[in-house]
């Protein structure tokens, strides 16, 4: 019977359509034996630096011009060239049993490479690199999309145009609002706000009410200790005020904990790094770890907080300034919510002009004018002595990539610190902070003198 690393060998040199597409994804480790590797190697180079398929005597030329092999090397080599035939096989089983050996291949390779780490044999990496490269491994497929066609795909995109979006919803109204219900995924959203005003305090309600949705949520905490974001949360699902936590009898609070079970189908993993020790390289490798060990995958993930990560691209304490540093943190932790395929949830502190400012604008925003521009969504929390006398906190819309910004710019929701939570109240009660007439409807600009600009093209046939 036919190796299948012949079978592949033959359609490289002969198939080009099959060629063109899975060269992308043929890693010549992937070949057992060295005379193999060696004719894939040169199919490789030919195709790439002449956009052609070799010949059998081009690729028997381009052997005999190499000098790292042996006279049995050669020879070896040189018998299989004469086997690689054309034939006919059934392109849709080739694709699939390429993409199959490919797989098996790199899994195997995974597999010796991590035990070579296990025995300290690996001077590069320990084994906390391990359950990354058995994920990548086991994540080899074959992608051939290159891009959307505009003019071909169309019916690709109007579908996209009209499928509900898969969303995180809040349990604010007005979030919900801002946001056409809810955090989409794949994006970065921070809150703005000063010290002590309730950062934390928001990731913490906003954690408790997705995970009492049924979801799996991830809190990585760089600030506060893993128990005292797990006792914030306690005072919010368990409906204890936080300063009697502690005074609960333990009966007690294992009912109300086993209740709280009942209620909800999610997890939530709490995940305490040292300040500034942590990026987005570690928080990867975190979520590999979940997935293999307890099979948790997290539906958001929180980061409390943002200016407190380090960055993957530079060294803490180089030359760097602060501008690009947390500019890079911010993108580095958006292409983590990418590649999770997960909303993420941060905040970031504003600068001293803006602490005790009740109208805090995104010029506030501390060290960094980077990160809104990298931020989906940013608001900033304002709390003022009158606020707080009614109980309440007031949210600025300051950018917003999923609504149009100047409806409900500002608005107020309810705050009880003493058990970590929000909750909608009524608009009035904010008084001169809110502005007038916020849930009119954007009226844009007027566009007569676009139009007639518009009007001298013709676009008859669109």
């Amino acid at each position: 019977m036919e190796k299948i690393e012949i079978t592949i060998l033959k359609n490289l040199l002969y198939n080009e359509d099959y060629t063109r597409k899975v060269i992308p994804f043929i890693n010549l480790d992937y070949f057992d034996l060295r005379t193999e590797k060696i004719i894939c190697e040169e199919i490789i180079d030919f195709v790439t630096q002449y956009g052609k398929l070799p010949t059998q005597e081009i690729l028997q030329i381009e052997i005999s011009n190499r000098e790292d092999l042996t006279g049995q090397e050669f020879k070896d080599t040189s018998a299989i060239i004469p086997l690689l035939s054309q034939d006919d096989t059934n392109i849709d089983w080739l694709f699939d049993s390429t993409e199959k050996w490919c797989r098996d291949r790199a899994i195997y390779l995974a597999l010796m490479e991590s035990i070579q780490i296990a025995d300290g044999k690996d001077d590069k990496r320990g084994r906390d690199a391990i359950p990354s490269i058995l994920s990548d491994a086991l994540s080899v497929c074959f992608d051939n999309h290159v891009g959307h066609d505009y003019l071909e795909d169309y019916e690709q995109r109007y579908e996209f145009y009209h499928k509900q979006e898969e969303k995180i919803p809040f349990d604010i109204e007005f979030f919900n609002k801002i946001t056409k219900g809810g955090l989409p995924n794949k994006t970065l959203n921070v809150a703005l706000a000063g010290t002590g005003v309730g950062k934390s305090l928001f990731m913490c309600h906003m954690a408790s009410s997705v995970l009492l949705q049924g979801k799996n949520v991830l809190y990585i905490t760089l600030e506060m200790a893993e128990v005292r974001i797990a006792e914030r949360i306690d005072s919010n699902l368990l409906n204890v005020n936080i300063k009697d936590i502690a005074d609960l009898p333990k009966v007690m609070f294992e009912n109300k904990v086993n209740k709280l079970a009942k209620k909800t189908q999610g997890q939530l993993i709490i995940k305490e790094y040292p300040t500034a020790s942590a990026h987005s390289g570690h928080f990867k490798a975190l979520l590999n770890e979940l997935a293999l060990k307890k099979s948790f995958r997290p539906d958001i993930i929180f980061i409390d907080y943002l200016n407190i990560c380090a960055s993957s691209r530079y060294r803490q304490g180089g030359n760097v300034n602060s501008y690009s540093y947390i500019k890079a943190i911010a993108e580095e932790l958006r292409g983590l919510a990418v590649e999770a395929g997960v909303p993420i949830v941060s905040a970031t502190q504003t600068t001293r002009s803006g602490y005790g400012s009740s109208d805090v604008d995104i010029t506030d925003t501390s060290e960094s004018f980077g990160l809104p521009a990298t931020a989906d969504l940013m608001f900033a929390l304002i709390s003022t002595e009158e606020l707080e006398e009614l109980g309440q906190i007031m949210v600025k819309q300051l950018k917003n990539r999923y609504n149009d910004i100047s409806i409900n710019k500002r608005f107020v929701v309810g705050i009880d610190r003493a058990k970590m939570r929000l909750y909608d109240c009524e608009q009035s009660k904010g008084g001169d902070l809110l502005d007038s007439g916020q849930e009119e409807e954007y009226t844009p600009p007027d566009t007569s003198a676009m139009k007639s600009k518009f009007a001298k093209l013709n676009f008859s046939d669109v």
